[in-house]
C-alpha cells in the first residue's frame, strides 16, 4: 500500500502516539482527519504537520459520548468524501490494583477503549462495505496479549479489541477490508499521566517504564511500515515485547515473571 494521497481518520489524534503517527503520515502525503476531544490541542497538531493545510481536517470526537458517534462518522465521511484508512488509536489506561479499583473505573474504561471503538468501526462499516475496500487499524497493546499488574481493567478492554477485530477481519476477508492490530509496549508519551487510579482520578505521574521507552516517533515509523506492508498484527516496542513469546510458549515461567515485573 502507498500511502500518498490516502484518505485516513485518526483517533486520538491531539497527543502521544496519535501526535506522532499525524506528523508522519502528513509528511508521507496522506490526507489526514484528526479527531479527539481536544480541539484546540487538535489545532496545535494540524499546525504542526507538514503538507497543504486544507489536506489536513479536524473533528473533535468523545469516544465516551456514543450517541455522537454516528453524525460524527458521517461528518468525516463528507470531508474528502471517503476514507480509506481508520486509525483507532483513541483510549485512556489504568494504573491500580484489582482489588482497590472502583467498578466505575472498569466500566469506564470499557466503555471508551472498547464499546466506543467497535461502535465507531461500526458506523464506518457500511461506507467500506459500499466502497468495496478498507482498512481498519486498531492501537490496543502488549497487555492486549498478556495482563500485568496495575492494569487489570485496561487489559481486559484491549483483550476485548483483539477478540473483536480479529472476528471482523475473519468476517471481511471477502469484502476487500483489512485490520491491522498493533500492539506498543513501552512508549515515550503521556499515557500513564492520563491514567486513570482506582477511583478515577488522573494519576498525574510519569511511569519509569514509560519515561525510558520508545519515543512515539520511531514507533509511528515502524506502525507505519506494518500497515503499509498490510501485517495482520504487529508488536512494536522493547524487550517487552517477548513477554508475548514467552507467555505463549512457557505460560509458568510468564507467570513468575511478571508478578515481579516493574511494570510502573
Amino acid at each position: 500500500m502507498n500511502i500518498k494521497n490516502k484518505v485516513i481518520w485518526i483517533t486520538g489524534a491531539s497527543s502521544g502516539i496519535g501526535e506522532a503517527l499525524a506528523y508522519a503520515l502528513a509528511k508521507k502525503g496522506a490526507r489526514l482527519i484528526l479527531s479527539s476531544r481536544r480541539r484546540e490541542e487538535l489545532e496545535r497538531v494540524r499546525t504542526s504537520c507538514e503538507g497543504k493545510e486544507e489536506h489536513i481536517q479536524i473533528l473533535p470526537l468523545d469516544l465516551g459520548q456514543r450517541d455522537t458517534l454516528k453524525l460524527t462518522t458521517e461528518a468525516a465521511i463528507q470531508m474528502f468524501g471517503h476514507i480509506d484508512i481508520l486509525i483507532n488509536n483513541g483510549g485512556i489506561s489504568q494504573r491500580s490494583l484489582a482489588k482497590d479499583t472502583d467498578p466505575e473505573v472498569d466500566r469506564r474504561l470499557m466503555e471508551v477503549n472498547y464499546f466506543g471503538t467497535v461502535e465507531l468501526t461500526k458506523h464506518l462499516l457500511p461506507h467500506f462495505i459500499n466502497r468495496k475496500e478498507g482498512h481498519y487499524v486498531v492501537v490496543t497493546s502488549l497487555v492486549g496479549k498478556f495482563g500485568t499488574p496495575y492494569r487489570s481493567g485496561y487489559s481486559a478492554s484491549k483483550h476485548a479489541l483483539h477478540g473483536f477485530f480479529d472476528s471482523l477481519r475473519a468476517e471481511m476477508y471477502s469484502s476487500n477490508i483489512k485490520v491491522t492490530i498493533v500492539c506498543p509496549g513501552f512508549i515515550r508519551t503521556n499515557v500513564s499521566v492520563n491514567a486513570l487510579t482506582e477511583k478515577g482520578e488522573k494519576l498525574n505521574q510519569m511511569d519509569n517504564a514509560q519515561a525510558h521507552g520508545m519515543p512515539a516517533d520511531v514507533f509511528a515509523r515502524k506502525m507505519i511500515r506494518a500497515v503499509e506492508s498490510g501485517k495482520n498484527e504487529v508488536y512494536i516496542g522493547g524487550r517487552e515485547i517477548y513477554g508475548v513469546y514467552l507467555k505463549r510458549f512457557l505460560p509458568g515461567l510468564f507467570a513468575r515473571i511478571v508478578r515481579k515485573a516493574r511494570v510502573r
